[in-house]
């Protein structure tokens, strides 16, 4: 038979990710998002919508033109 569990003295990988996940299950949750920082994505994207049209009334324009 052979010995497939590898020298004595290493640590187990899979050990240390379930102590780290029970670490992280355990510690309070003290960051939160703020209402104002979900603004922020949302005036990009209306910024974004409002070029977009603005753009394509412009190449409209032109081609009527």
């Amino acid at each position: 038979m052979a010995n497939n569990q590898g020298p004595q003295g290493n640590n187990d990988p899979a050990g240390s990710t379930q102590m780290f996940r029970a670490f992280v299950d355990d510690a309070p949750q003290t960051r939160q998002a703020a209402p104002a920082a979900s603004s922020g994505p949302r005036i990009g994207l209306i910024v974004g919508i409002v070029a977009a049209v603005v753009i394509v009334a412009a190449v409209a324009w032109l081609a009527l033109k």
